[in-house]
């Protein structure tokens, strides 16, 4: 029996991809600014496993020996968000852009939104998750109308007290504004934000839930299915991709919830894919420009990452990779077009420091191949980062 897993830094980018002027992005360098901002990095088993082979990190010196093939993906898709990027690390690649509204949603959008759901909206507008509850917080519970705003990316974020709406309420919200959300207007993902606490206090449950398009099928997910085997998704990984191509899902409320998850997952499965998503470097600190906490997010998955090296079993491949950038140096708190770090390792053999110079694909490619998939349909990219 086979198993693969993927565990996805959300985030975590590794230096700016050719195109990243076209986005705003030049300069961008998750990693490497993290890095300096802090004096050198502090990721003692990450460093051993190859880290430093990725691309110069100060404090994390380059290891001719490490055991992980090591590098940097490229991202063919014109995007730089969330969806984009998990999807195009199974195969599917998105050639025009999602729609963004640096400007707030149009009439056509709002209007029916409002009619359906019986609720009002404030907001409006491209903006902090953090700032506009703040903001808009108080005036949302006196009129019970509901917080709509967007990013950068191509998303609908509904924000809701939950003393205000109730939970269930803001889900069919979401839900509601899924379904006016196609054509010209189909916006990658709708995001419920729910939040708690007092007017100048007010905090973000972990209840956030996403309403993605549904990924182009086949895809390398497709294919690990075709084969036989399970795909087990940890973390926000379902929501990306509609539940489509998913058996089972494991939700998380923290990143030591996804790495138990998966630990637990690696020391009972006998077979299949775990696909992983840890949401923190990006959700919590990536986006509030704090490079202090980046960092200790990352410390805090490298002093877990030998719990989950412990549970691998011989012949397991393990890929460590991330979807884009949010490099917090930077002053814009949105994604970067950056290029996604790479660290693949079989268990039971040393990749003796080889690096791997390929495009975010390569990882859904490699997973479908050592788990006995079909070879993808012409067009679908991805090249092997391993062999069996």
């Amino acid at each position: 029996m086979s198993r693969a897993c993927v565990i996805v830094l959300d985030a975590v980018g590794a230096g700016e991809l050719p195109d990243a002027a076209e986005f705003g992005d030049e300069g961008s360098d998750t990693l490497g600014n993290v890095a300096r901002a802090v004096g050198g990095l502090d990721l003692p088993t990450l460093e051993a496993f190859g880290l430093g082979n990725v691309k110069p990190l100060e404090g994390c010196p380059p290891q001719p020996g490490a055991p992980a093939v090591a590098g940097r993906l490229v991202e063919r898709s014109k995007g730089k968000d969330t969806t984009t990027g998990h999807w195009e690390l199974m195969g599917i690649v998105t050639p025009q852009a999602l729609p963004t509204y640096p400007h707030g949603f149009p009439f056509e959008v709002i209007d029916p939104f409002m009619h359906r759901t019986g609720r009002g909206v404030l907001g409006n507008k491209a903006a902090s998750g953090t700032e506009i509850i703040e903001e808009l917080g108080e005036e949302h519970q006196r009129t019970g109308k509901w917080i709509v705003y967007t990013s950068a990316d191509s998303v609908f974020q509904i924000a809701a007290h939950v003393d205000t709406i109730p939970l269930e309420e803001l889900y069919k919200g979401c839900e509601i504004a899924r379904e006016i959300l196609t054509g010209n207007h189909a916006v990658g993902r709708v995001i419920a934000r729910p939040f708690e606490g007092e007017p100048g206090n007010y905090v973000r449950t972990p209840d956030r839930h996403d309403w993605s398009l549904k990924p182009a099928t086949p895809n390398y997910l497709t294919l690990v299915r075709e084969a036989g085997h399970k795909v087990h998704a940890v973390g926000k990984i379902r929501d990306i991709f509609a539940g489509v191509d998913i058996d089972e899902t494991h939700p998380t409320r923290s990143n030591v919830d996804g790495i138990n998850q998966t630990e637990r997952l690696l020391q009972e499965l006998d077979d299949g894919l775990v696909f992983t998503n840890l949401v923190e470097t990006d959700m919590l600190w990536g986006h509030r420009n704090d490079p202090v906490n980046f960092h200790r997010c990352l410390q805090d998955f490298d002093r877990r990452l030998p719990d989950l090296l412990a549970a691998l079993r011989p012949g397991d491949l393990l890929i460590i990779t991330s979807d884009h950038g949010c490099d917090p140096t930077t002053p814009s708190t949105d994604h970067s077009r950056e290029h996604a770090l790479l660290l693949a390792y079989v268990e039971g053999k040393n990749a003796a420091g080889r690096i791997h110079e390929g495009e975010f694909a390569d990882v859904g490619a490699t997973v479908n191949a050592w788990l006995g998939g079909k070879a993808p349909r012409r067009g679908v990219p991805g090249g092997l980062i391993v062999e069996k």
